[in-house]
């Protein structure tokens, strides 16, 4: 009996001396979560404050009540923004009234698009009416049209299919923007990476994972190069019109495949909304380009964030090594600075802007 206690008393022993000696395992922690601070010390700082003024040509701003325009100001001042343009100007009574409050506060500082709903489609007259109706919002004051995203996506015709970005029922209204000198700013699609296989080969499986209703497929809608050749055939078939391609046409990760395109298609230009991590990562490359294309690409921002303009300034001005982009599940990569030339930081800030936006107030960059 007692040979049995001692050895009971010694398992014990052995077991709160083997707890004690074992090192205390951190945490596992998920990839979400991981995200050390770098240890790497080179030159440069945050740059709070562009170059030179700039017109950001992708902004959305539901509310342009006077008090909200006074709002935005301050932060505009703060970071060299000279005009604002507010995608989301919708139309008819609403888009009016937006300009209206736009003439009563800072009547050079902001610009609206006018936006069409295109749900219902139905035909040729169809198209044709709603061309009418941005000519008068046009002549109401909308500097252009912005086209979002859900056409290709999401509208459907009155029949119930898919509305195509190239439907020629479509054709009245870009036909429209050419007469009228203005340009049209469209967003087509998603980044191609929403297509791809959800797996550790995708760059977007963070994304993915925290905001999973962004997932696509070839039948959900359609396949990514369908929606985006759609565009393509819009840009070709309409040379006369103007358009500005938003997010770099999701090919800034692929640069030599986007000059190509912009070789093929002199009507369309690029807005670097959303994509300044994909210019990050490849500074010599990105330098590169804009340079040969600097007549073509033009500075916007998207999501009304002040605090996330800094990095765009220290991409395109700077060049600093190794710094954090702002949304680790867009990229989980560090940034470097293009340093680009004045000329073309102009360019890309303004001068573009001012050439294919009429009526902007060019004296603002004086």
């Amino acid at each position: 009996m007692s040979t049995r206690i001692s050895k009971f008393n010694l398992a014990i022993v052995i077991t709160i001396c083997s707890i004690i000696s074992t090192p205390i395992i951190a945490q596992e922690m998920g990839f979400e979560e991981y995200n050390p601070t770098s240890t790497l010390v080179v030159p440069g700082s945050e740059i709070t404050k562009a170059k030179f003024p700039f017109i950001d040509v992708h902004s959305h701003q539901r509310d342009m009540s006077v008090e909200a325009l006074n709002g935005l100001i301050g932060h505009m001042d703060a970071m060299n923004e000279a005009i604002m343009v507010n995608l989301s100007g919708r139309s008819g009574e609403s888009l009016k009234e937006k300009i209206d409050n736009i003439k009563k506060s800072y009547p050079n500082r902001f610009v609206v698009f006018a936006n069409v709903d295109f749900e219902g489609a139905k035909d040729l007259a169809w198209g044709e009416k709603a061309a009418e109706q941005l000519e008068q919002d046009i002549k109401n004051g909308a500097k252009g049209l912005k086209i979002f995203k859900s056409l290709g996506l999401r509208n459907k015709d009155a029949d119930g299919n898919r509305l195509a970005i190239d439907d020629s029922r479509l054709d009245p209204i870009w036909a429209k923007c050419a007469e009228m000198g203005v340009p049209v700013l469209i967003h087509a699609a998603d980044p191609k990476s929403f297509w791809d296989e959800m797996d550790s080969d995708n760059e977007r499986w963070l994304e993915l994972k925290t905001h999973p209703r962004r997932k696509r497929t070839a039948t959900d809608p359609a396949p990514f190069e369908q929606i985006i050749q759609e565009q393509h055939n819009v840009f070709k078939k309409h040379p006369k019109t103007k358009f500005i391609n938003a997010h770099m046409g999701w090919h800034a990760n692929n640069l030599e495949k986007l000059g190509k395109l912009l070789d093929e298609m002199p009507n369309m230009n690029v807005g670097i909304s959303a994509v300044i991590a994909e210019l990050g990562r490849q500074p010599q490359n990105a330098r590169a380009f804009f340079i040969k294309y600097q007549d073509r690409v033009l500075f916007g921002k998207d999501s009304w964030k002040p605090e996330e303009f800094p990095t765009y300034f220290r991409v395109l001005e700077s060049n600093d090594e190794y710094f954090p982009y702002y949304k680790k599940y867009h990229a989980f990569w560090a940034m470097y600075g293009l340093n680009l030339p004045d000329d073309v930081l102009k360019k890309l800030y303004y001068k573009n802007a001012l050439n294919l936006i009429p009526g902007l107030d060019a004296s603002l960059f004086d």
